[in-house]
C-alpha cells in the first residue's frame, strides 16, 4: 500500500531543558481528508461563516467518487511535476489590453473568446480576485449596447450556456463549489455570489464550465489553438458599479484561488504557474498567462496573510520621495490590477503627499469631481517635473513609481494634474494600475513573489508588443489575425475623453478599499484556512 501524505504542518522537535534534563516532545495528528473528522471540521467551519471550502458534498468512504477524487488530486500533482507544454500562452483574440478610460472606470480590458461556437467579451483584468465571470442569462446586468459608451464600435456580448456545445454544469456537488452547503440537492447547480471591496459591489449567479481559446506564444509549435477548459461565472445579476460603468461585459480575476484561469491552466500542465502584466506609458499593455519574466529582473516575495497564501502582498520597508525617505514605516501593500489607483496606510499618505507638496513646482488647486485631495494646476508649459516617488520593498529592492499623477485634460489641453494616490481606511496599502505603469509585472505564484522589470513601449512593428528579454520568435501579437482592422479595435485613449462620453467619477470608478478592505482580506483568511490533511491510497 502506498502512502502520501500532503502535510500543512508536522512537527517532531526533542530539546532537553537545561535545568531537569526532561526531554520534552512535540507532536501532531495526521487527519485523512475525507475522515469523518474532517468532515465535523468542514462542518463547523460553514456554520461560522455560511459557506464551505470544499463544497456541499462529502465522498462515501471507498465509493466510486471517493477514488475519483483522490486520483484527480494525484493526477493533478503529478502535471505539476512535468514540464508544461507551452513557455506561455495568451488570448486567440490578442494579447493587447485595452485602456478605456472614463466610460468603464479607468480600468484596462482585454478581448477573451470562450465557447464554441466561441463568442468574444471585453473583460476588466483584475489580479485582486478569482473568478472569470461574464454577463449572462441577464436578470440584472450592465447596458451592453455600444451606443451606451462612447468607446465602443460594437455592441459588447452575453453568454449563454445552451449555446455553446462545449458548456457544462458545475453542480454543487462539485470541489469548488463554495456555496455547495446552502443547495438543497447535491446534484442541482452551483450558485455562486462574490461581494467587492467598492461599497455594493457584487456579481451572482450560477458556475458553468466551458472552453477559453488561447494561443501559445514560444516558437517551437504552430499558432494551434488551445482550447482550455475552465470554470466561468455565469452572472445573471450584478450591482453597484457594474452597472454604472465598471466591467459592463465581465471581469478575469487573475488571483490565486483554485478557481481562477491561471490556476487551471497550470494544473492542467499547460503553463508554468504564473503570468505577467504589462502596462506601458503609451498606455499600450499586454497579459500573458506561464510568462515568469527575465532573469534580471528585480523581485520580492509575496507574504502570507495570516499565515495563509491568499493574495498577493509585498512587504515596504521604506518609502522615499527623491532623497527624503520615511523612517521604518513598514507596511504591506496588496498589488491589484483590479484598482485603477493607488493607496497607502493613512499615516504613511499624509507624509507622502506633504513631501509631494512641499517639492512640486505648481500651485495648488481643485478640480470638481476628482477624488484626490492634493491637485495642481498646470503652467503653460504642461506638467512640470515631478519629483520621483521609491518604495523599497522588504527584499531592499527599489520599486521607482513612474505615473503617480493625474493628468487632468481641458479643451485646449492639460490643466492640472493630481497625485494619484489616496489614504487607505485599514494598515495595507494598495499598488494599483498607475503605480505598474511602464513595468512588466511578473506574478510568479510557482515561486511565490513578484517581479518586476522595465517595459519598453517600442513596438517592433505596428502589431507586435516589445517583450524584453525575450527572442523577437516568442512576442505575442496583439492582433493575431495581422492586420490593424480588428472587428475588435478601439478607439484610442485620448478619443475615449469626449466631453459628453457617459462618465464615471475615478472615485466610483476604482475599486476604492473601504473601511473595511483590511477586515475583509481577514474574514478572506478566516474562510480559506486549510486543515491538516493526508492523502491515504
Amino acid at each position: 500500500m502506498e502512502i502520501r501524505l500532503l502535510l500543512l504542518a508536522f512537527l517532531l522537535v526533542f530539546c532537553v531543558e537545561p535545568r531537569l534534563g526532561a526531554p520534552i516532545m512535540y507532536s501532531a495528528r495526521l487527519v485523512h481528508r475525507f475522515s469523518d473528522e474532517a468532515r465535523a471540521h468542514r462542518d463547523a467551519r460553514v456554520l461560522r461563516n455560511g459557506a464551505g471550502l470544499n463544497g456541499g458534498f462529502w465522498p462515501q468512504r471507498r465509493s466510486l467518487e471517493y477514488y475519483r477524487r483522490l486520483l484527480s488530486s494525484d493526477v493533478q500533482r503529478q502535471t505539476l511535476k512535468l514540464n508544461p507544454q507551452f513557455q506561455f500562452l495568451y488570448p486567440a483574440a490578442g494579447s493587447a489590453t485595452l485602456p478605456l478610460g472614463n466610460d468603464f472606470g479607468w480600468l484596462h480590458y482585454m478581448w477573451i473568446d470562450i465557447g464554441t461556437p466561441k463568442v468574444s467579451f471585453l473583460v476588466a483584468l483584475d489580479a485582486g480576485s478569482d473568478l472569470f465571470w461574464v454577463p449572462c442569462d441577464c436578470v440584472q446586468c450592465a447596458p451592453l449596447s455600444s451606443s451606451y459608451y462612447s468607446s465602443l464600435d460594437r455592441d459588447l456580448s452575453e453568454y449563454n450556456p445552451s449555446g455553446s456545445s462545449t458548456s457544462k454544469t458545475i453542480s454543487c456537488s462539485h470541489q469548488l463549489c463554495a456555496l455547495g452547503p446552502n443547495c438543497p440537492n447535491p446534484k442541482q447547480q452551483c450558485p455562486y455570489t462574490i461581494n467587492y471591496y467598492s461599497d455594493d459591489t457584487s456579481t451572482s449567479g450560477f458556475l458553468v464550465e466551458d472552453v477559453l481559446h488561447l494561443l501559445p506564444g514560444n516558437s517551437d509549435v504552430s499558432n494551434k489553438s488551445v482550447k482550455a477548459p475552465v470554470v466561468i461565472g455565469c452572472g445573471s445579476k450584478q450591482t453597484g458599479g457594474y452597472l454604472s460603468g465598471v466591467a459592463p461585459d465581465g471581469l478575469l480575476g487573475l488571483g490565486l484561488g483554485d478557481i481562477s484561469v491561471g490556476t487551471f491552466l497550470a494544473k492542467a500542465g499547460y503553463i508554468r504557474n504564473s503570468f505577467s502584466l504589462c502596462f506601458n506609458e503609451d498606455d499600450s499593455g499586454r497579459l500573458l498567462f506561464g510568462d515568469q519574466g527575465i532573469a534580471g529582473q528585480q523581485t520580492t516575495p509575496f507574504l502570507p496573510l495570516h499565515g495563509k497564501n491568499l493574495t498577493y502582498i509585498v512587504g515596504v520597508d521604506a518609502c522615499c520621495m527623491e532623497s527624503s525617505c520615511l523612517e521604518n514605516p513598514e507596511f504591506q501593500m496588496l498589488v491589484d490590477s483590479g484598482s485603477s489607483f493607488s493607496f497607502l496606510p493613512a499615516q504613511i499618505f499624509e507624509k507622502v503627499a506633504n513631501e509631494f507638496d512641499r517639492q512640486v513646482n505648481a500651485s495648488k488647486s481643485s478640480f470638481e469631481g476628482y477624488p484626490w485631495k492634493y491637485c495642481y494646476k498646470s503652467s503653460s508649459d504642461g506638467v512640470p517635473k515631478l519629483p520621483s516617488f521609491t518604495l523599497k520593498f522588504a527584499t531592499s529592492k527599489s520599486f521607482v513609481v513612474k505615473n503617480p499623477i493625474f493628468v487632468i485634460y481641458g479643451t485646449q489641453g492639460a490643466v492640472g494634474f493630481c497625485l494619484a494616490i489616496q489614504a487607505a481606511d485599514g494598515n495595507i496599502g494598495t499598488i494599483g494600475q498607475n503605480f505598474m505603469t511602464g513595468y512588466e509585472i511578473v506574478f510568479d505564484r510557482e515561486n511565490f513573489k513578484l517581479g518586476w522589470s522595465e517595459s519598453n513601449s517600442h513596438a517592433i512593428n505596428p502589431y507586435m508588443l516589445n517583450f524584453p528579454g525575450k527572442d523577437l520568435n516568442d512576442r505575442a501579437p496583439l492582433n493575431p489575425s495581422g492586420n490593424n482592422s480588428s472587428s475588435n479595435s478601439l478607439p484610442t485613449a485620448q478619443q475615449q475623453s469626449a466631453p459628453n462620453s457617459h462618465a464615471v467619477s475615478p472615485a466610483v470608478a476604482g475599486r476604492t478599499p473601504s473601511e473595511s478592505s483590511a477586515k475583509c482580506l481577514s474574514c478572506l483568511a478566516k474562510l480559506f484556512s486549510l486543515m491538516l490533511i493526508a492523502h491515504l491510497s
